[in-house]
């Protein structure tokens, strides 16, 4: 878990983290990653691949990984899951017919034995839009609840207007801190 991370970086000047970014197609997972970076996000294509930024957060260097959600890819996920600190899992909130497909693909990935014990953050993502679906609504058809391996949490959030988007990294920075003491 994170106190073999924090173990493994203690003594390093800057503490580096590796954060694997994913959801469906057309969640936010690039919007979120360019807010994140500080960089432009009014034209965002969909990402065929991976985008990594490194992100200057909280005193720590993350190491961001946005790998694309297409159906075609998402075989391809599991491939970069090793040595994964922290799962960011975005869903765009307003896109209920996809919740089922949504949430049968978390459940996958959380069961990777690479990801145990990986703290898990889902960003609900595009509350912007009025056909968005509550966060605590959305952390219930996920059944987060039920995810007693690992320490989650669910941050509603605009990837566009970059509303509730720090929220969700102060919790990151706050899993951190506490595996550290």
């Amino acid at each position: 878990g994170l106190l073999s991370i924090i173990q493994r970086l203690k003594g390093s000047p800057e503490q580096e983290l590796r954060i694997v970014l994913l959801g469906l197609d057309n969640a936010g997972k690039t919007t979120l990653l360019k807010h994140l970076a500080s960089e432009e996000v009014s034209t965002i294509t969909p990402t065929q691949g991976f985008n990594i930024k490194s992100i200057h957060s909280h005193g720590f260097k993350l190491n961001v990984w946005d790998i694309g959600g297409q159906r075609s890819i998402r075989p391809y996920w599991k491939k970069y899951l090793g040595s994964t600190d922290l799962l960011i899992y975005v869903i765009d909130s307003a896109d209920q017919k996809r919740f089922e497909e949504t949430g049968q693909e978390l459940a996958e990935l959380t069961e990777e034995d690479s990801l145990t014990g990986v703290p898990l953050l889902v960003f609900a993502n595009k509350q912007d839009l009025v056909t968005a679906a509550p966060a605590a609504e959305i952390a219930e058809g996920l059944r987060l609840h039920t995810y007693r391996d690992r320490e989650w949490q669910i941050q509603a959030c605009s990837a566009l207007s970059g509303e509730g988007v720090q929220d969700g990294m102060n919790w990151i920075s706050s899993q951190i801190m506490n595996r550290k003491k």
